[in-house]
């Protein structure tokens, strides 16, 4: 195949480099443009909690996580899933494991050693790498424009992918610029909103300064969306001096959000005992002495205290916390109020992005012909779990496929 100029990607995430790795295989040169000092630098953030890479379940449960773009991601993830993910790594010579939640692990708990052994083929098979170059559109003659620390330049491609993330974690490099310049070229876009955030809530001060960054363990959230569909789920929940955030709040993150978003605030309503039905409660809360406090008898009986307690407290007035049937309703229904996501930047990864209608099969723009798109710039969501990095290495793999589809089909008929 005669190319003349090589095929550029921009932006060195997960996805980035996945769509490299396939372009390099099918033996095309291949640049690689960074804003940043060095590429990956997101990835690694999310090496420091052990970087949970997948999920071990099943492919159909696995899909269903991206809904409502389960429909245009599975066709991505059945090329390049979870189990193909984890045979990946193993090529790369890192070891992964299930843990018991089903979630997937590098052995060594860390990003760092794929990410240098990753970037170490690459380079061998031939990647450049260009950091500290900010993607600045197009100019006249269709050529990719960019600021470096040397002054502007301009670079002719065979193909480009974009792989420039959403809108959160500016500093690493994720902040939506290229939004306007899509835009600004007839491609569709849905606005970038926060994922996998927290959110605020008015807690009270006693509460606030007393209990911010405490965790709430072994509690079940109970939520109804606007759609009235309604969902329970066991995990935990961190408490914060603006409102509340941690894995139990990411797992409802979206419909938490579209249903603020829609009515201007979102209710859900926390179990503090999800292993105690609310008859047995009441059996127990009717043995209470009537020289015992309420506080000691929860702390004695049901080991509740702290900010389970608190939260309790802060729902009953003085003369409900008497009757039993009062509180042990109360101990299954905690109502939290929330009033507004917590800022863009902050969210663990957005929604929103490019429209998988601006886009053909291959993940190319229709509107730009050549351009392909991969990553979380894409509209599509996932909670926290390895979903996320998944998607990602799902949708850079099959950009570059489609990258050599394309150049197949354009350079050799």
């Amino acid at each position: 195949m005669n190319i003349t100029h090589p095929i550029v990607v921009i932006g060195g995430g997960p996805a980035g480099l996945m769509a490299a790795e396939q372009l390099l295989n099918a033996g095309f040169a291949v640049d690689l443009y960074d804003a940043m000092p060095s590429v990956g630098r997101k990835f690694l953030l999310a090496g420091i909690g052990g970087l949970n890479i997948t999920h071990s379940e099943a492919f159909p449960a696995f899909c269903s996580r991206y809904a409502p773009r389960e429909t245009q991601m599975t066709p991505l993830l059945t090329q390049f899933g979870a189990d193909a993910l984890r045979e990946w790594c193993a090529n790369l010579g890192v070891e992964t494991f299930i843990g018991t939640s089903g979630r997937v692990f590098p052995r060594e708990m860390k990003a760092t050693p794929l990410l240098r052994a990753w970037l170490t083929r690459l380079k061998h098979a031939g990647l450049r790498i260009h950091p500290r170059h900010r993607w600045q559109g197009w100019d006249a003659s269709g050529q990719l424009q960019f600021d470096t620390p040397n002054g502007a330049i301009k670079v002719a491609y065979a193909a480009v992918i974009l792989a420039l993330g959403g809108g959160s974690w500016k500093k690493l490099g994720s902040d939506g610029a290229w939004m306007p310049l899509l835009n600004a070229r007839g491609v569709e876009t849905a606005p970038l909103l926060p994922s996998n955030c927290g959110f605020l809530c008015a807690w009270s001060e006693h509460l606030r300064s007393r209990f911010a960054g405490a965790p709430l363990k072994s509690v079940a959230l109970h939520f109804t969306d606007e759609r009235g569909q309604h969902t329970s789920r066991k995990g935990e929940i961190i408490v914060t001096a603006q409102g509340v955030e941690g894995s139990l709040i990411y797992a409802f993150s979206a419909r938490l959000r579209d249903t603020l978003m829609a009515h201007g605030s979102a209710t859900f309503y926390l179990d503090l005992l999800p292993d105690h039905s609310q008859e047995a409660l009441l059996t127990v809360l009717a043995t209470r002495p009537a020289h015992k406090t309420l506080g000691h008898f929860l702390k004695s009986r049901l080991k509740l205290d702290g900010v389970k307690a608190a939260l309790l407290f802060e729902t009953l007035d003085a003369a409900q916390r008497n009757d039993p049937q009062r509180v042990a309703t109360a101990l299954k229904a905690i109502p939290i109020t929330l009033t507004a996501t917590t800022a863009l930047d902050e969210a663990i990864s957005t929604a929103g992005g490019v429209a998988f209608t601006a886009m053909d099969e291959n993940l190319m723009l229709n509107a730009l012909p050549g351009v392909f798109c991969a990553g979380e710039m894409l509209d599509w969501e996932a909670p926290t779990g390895g979903y996320l990095l998944t998607g990602c290495f799902a949708s850079g793999y099959h950009a570059g496929r489609g990258v050599i589809r394309w150049l197949a089909i354009n350079k050799l008929s």
